[in-house]
C-alpha cells in the first residue's frame, strides 16, 4: 500500500521531494527487515525510479545503494551505466561489482571514470593490470597511489613502459616501494633520454657530450640504485641490464669497486651458469686460481681479472672487520694494480674516473659535514 501511493505520488512531487524520497526508500530496502511482499514492491519502485528523468533522483539511489551487498544487482548495474556523476558513485564503491564489470567500464569510459575506478578500496590484480595496460596516465597514478591496489610486478612494467616519460607517473611509480628494480632502471634511463633531447641541454653541450655525459650519468645511478635493491630483485634487474646491453664488464667492475658483492655475485651466477652457492663460496673464500675460471666463464677479459680480485680481496677484509676502507681506497689499489696514476688505456681510464668519483663526492661530503658543526 505504502508503495502505491509513493508510485503515484512521484508523478506530481518536485524533484528534491522524489530525490529524498528514492533515498529513503533505497535506504529501507538495504537496512530495514522488510516482508517479502514490500520487498519486491520497494525493488519494483525502485527499478521505475531508474527512469525519471532528474538525474538527481538516480544519484540519491546511487547515494544510498552504492555499499550494500543487498542491493538489487539489475539497479547497481543501470546506475554503473548511467551518467559520469551518477555512475562514479556507483563504480567508486559498489562491492556487486564483478572484476569483469570493472574493467570492462576501464576499457570503454573516460578518464574521470577511470580514475574513480582505480580509487576503489579494494583493486584486485587483475583489475590493476587492466588499467596498467589500458588506462590513462591520470588513473595510473591514482592506481599506484592508492594502498588498497593489489599490483604485479607486470603492470608495474607495463605503466613504466608507457608512460614513464611523464613526470605524474614516474613520481608515483618511483616513490612506490613495492616497485621492482628493473623497473626504476627503466624509468632512470626514461629520464635521461629526456634530460639529453631537451634544447637547454643541446644548446648548453651539443648533441654528442650531452649524450656521452647522461650515459655516463645513468650509469652511476644505475650502481647507486642497486644499494636499494633487496637481492632477491637482483636477477630480474641483471636480466634487465642484460636484454638493454647495460650489464657490461666496466659496469661489473663498477659495482665490484664500489663494494656491491652480492650484486656482482648475482651477476656472475647469471653469466657463467654456474650456481649460485657455488659463486657465493667461491666469492666468499675461494683461491685466485678458481676465482679467475669463474670470471673466465662469465665472459670477463683477462685483463679485468687482476683488479676484481685486488677489489674483492679488499672488500673481504672490511666485511671480516680486518680493515676499514671505502670506494677511494679500493679504487686507488685497483689502479695500482695497472701500474698507478700513469697507467693508460681504457681500464685505466674508467678506474681513474671512478677514483675521482670517489675523491669529489668525500671531499663534498666533508665539506658540508664542516659547514653543519
Amino acid at each position: 500500500m505504502v508503495v502505491s501511493h509513493f508510485l503515484r505520488w512521484i508523478c506530481t512531487a518536485r524533484v528534491s521531494e522524489r530525490a529524498a524520497a528514492a533515498n529513503a526508500l533505497a535506504r529501507a530496502y538495504v537496512n530495514s527487515d522488510l516482508p517479502f511482499e514490500d520487498r519486491c514492491a520497494a525493488e519494483a519502485a525502485l527499478t521505475l525510479l531508474l527512469d525519471d528523468a532528474s538525474s538527481k533522483v538516480r544519484l540519491a539511489m546511487a547515494e544510498a545503494l552504492s555499499m550494500s551487498q543487498h542491493a538489487p544487482l539489475q539497479i547497481i548495474s543501470a546506475l554503473a551505466s548511467d551518467q559520469p556523476e551518477v555512475a562514479g558513485v556507483v563504480l567508486a564503491r559498489s562491492p556487486l561489482l564483478t572484476d569483469a564489470d570493472l574493467i570492462n567500464r576501464v576499457a570503454s569510459s573516460p578518464k574521470a571514470t577511470q580514475k574513480l575506478i582505480a580509487d576503489r578500496p579494494f583493486v584486485s590484480m587483475a583489475l590493476s593490470a587492466a588499467i596498467a595496460e589500458i588506462g590513462e596516465a591520470e588513473a595510473c597514478a591514482v592506481l599506484l597511489a592508492n594502498s588498497g591496489a593489489d599490483i604485479a610486478s607486470l603492470s608495474f612494467r607495463r605503466m613504466a613502459e608507457r608512460y614513464g616519460h611523464l613526470p605524474l607517473v614516474r613520481e608515483a611509480l618511483i616513490s612506490d616501494a613495492r616497485l621492482p628494480a628493473d623497473c626504476r632502471h627503466m624509468l632512470l634511463v626514461k629520464l635521461g633520454e629526456m634530460l639529453k633531447t631537451s634544447p637547454l641541454v643541446m644548446a648548453l653541450m651539443g648533441a654528442a657530450r650531452a649524450d656521452r655525459v647522461m650515459r655516463d650519468a645513468c650509469v652511476k645511478a644505475s650502481v647507486t640504485l642497486i644499494e636499494g635493491t633487496r637481492q632477491e630483485e637482483h636477477p630480474a634487474l641483471i636480466e634487465h641490464l642484460r636484454l638493454r646491453g647495460d650489464l657490461t664488464a666496466s659496469f661489473l667492475i663498477r659495482t665490484i669497486t664500489h663494494g656491491k658483492v652480492d650484486f656482482f655475485g648475482s651477476a656472475l651466477v647469471a653469466l657463467s651458469q654456474q650456481s649460485e652457492q657455488r659463486v657465493r663460496a667461491l666469492l666468499a673464500g675461494g683461491h685466485d686460481v678458481a676465482l679467475q675460471a669463474l670470471f673466465r666463464s662469465a665472459g670477463l677479459a683477462a685483463a679485468t681479472h687482476a683488479i676484481i680480485l685486488r677489489a674483492l680481496k679488499i672488500w673481504r677484509e672490511v666485511a671480516n672487520g680486518k680493515r676499514v676502507a671505502g670506494v677511494q681506497e679500493v679504487s686507488w689499489l685497483m689502479l695500482r694494480e695497472l701500474g698507478g696514476q700513469s697507467a693508460e688505456g681504457d681500464l685505466a681510464a674508467l678506474i681513474k674516473s671512478i677514483h675521482l668519483d670517489a675523491l669529489r663526492e668525500n671531499a663534498r661530503g666533508h665539506a658540508l659535514a664542516i659547514a653543519a658543526a
